[in-house]
């Protein structure tokens, strides 16, 4: 049953591998008997269901995950059960590839409103003018 990234994206089982070893940290003796910690693995530059553009965009975004042969590595350890651990790998790897795949908004830009920036020098005009007051007046003689 292939993956749903989106409704024109799904990947097929073929493309990703699981796999699952023992857990680390607290669980006493299920640790030491239960491979709980699943794997999975996605070899992005190999896959069919990606466009080129699709792939430089998750590369993009998802680089530091992807290491030099193109593998896309993902890990879960969350959970005592591997079958817990692997939906919740499933729905970490969905999402992340929906994120990477969103339309970059672009800004646009905007001015800065006329009144706005009358109001700032008029502001600055009225500061100039009470400093000017508090001065010590000038001595103009040449003595």
């Amino acid at each position: 049953m292939p993956i749903v990234i989106n409704a024109s994206i799904s990947i097929p089982d073929a493309e990703i591998q699981f796999s699952a070893v023992r857990s680390t940290g607290p669980g006493g003796q299920n640790v030491n008997k239960v491979n709980s910690r699943v794997i999975l693995e996605f070899n992005l530059h190999f896959s069919s269901a990606l466009t080129l553009y699709q792939k430089r965009r998750i590369t993009g975004s998802l680089g530091r995950r992807i290491n030099k042969h193109g593998i896309l590595r993902m890990q879960s350890q969350q959970y005592r059960s591997q079958v817990a651990n692997r939906a919740e790998l499933v729905a970490r790897f969905v999402e992340s590839l929906q994120k990477a795949l969103q339309p970059v908004k672009h800004r646009v830009p905007t001015r800065v409103p006329t009144r706005t920036r009358e109001k700032r020098l008029e502001t600055k005009k009225h500061r100039t003018q009470t400093k000017r007051i508090r001065q010590a007046p000038r001595n103009f003689d040449d003595s």
